[in-house]
């Protein structure tokens, strides 16, 4: 019986969490709504896009999203409005410039970086197998009378 009450109260809660649906005067407004909405990130969840976050801000931004696209906005337009009033966190896909700079090149900087330490960890092994001389048949002689008295001992 608890279990039946559990799965009904799940279920309910997830009827509740329904994302609203808008009416497009035209459907290529509706096929960009659906593209802006999924690059736009939601400014309180932060790992979800306004299209797929239930939280309340996300809301208003679907919201403001459909007027200002059923006003004649254009996306470039939008995205501006977007950055100007929550930052450049709000894109996904941040544009290039100096304060996104470490964002893009990161992970490029972080691959060379890890390319050049193993060069050098190579290049040294290299050098120093390249250094390393034989025993003089004097010093072979002494480390096998030391081995042996090691050998001995125990």
């Amino acid at each position: 019986m608890s279990l039946a009450l559990l799965v009904v109260a799940l279920w309910a809660g997830s009827a509740l969490a329904v994302i609203e649906t808008y009416q497009f005067s035209d459907p290529a407004l509706e096929q960009r709504y659906q593209q802006l909405s999924s690059e736009l990130r939601c400014p309180k969840c932060q790992n979800q896009n306004i299209a797929d976050s239930n939280a309340p801000i996300a809301k208003d931004l679907r919201k403001l999203l459909y007027q200002q696209l059923e006003a004649g906005a254009g996306d470039e337009e939008i995205l501006d409005y977007m950055v100007a009033r929550y930052g450049e966190f709000v894109r996904y896909r941040p544009r290039f410039d100096g304060a996104t700079a470490v964002l893009w090149l990161a992970p490029v900087l972080l691959l060379l970086a890890g390319i050049a330490a193993a060069a050098a960890t190579l290049r040294g092994r290299a050098r120093r197998a390249q250094q390393a001389t034989p025993l003089s048949t004097d010093d072979e002689k002494r480390l096998r009378d030391l081995l042996g008295k090691t050998e001995n001992d125990s």
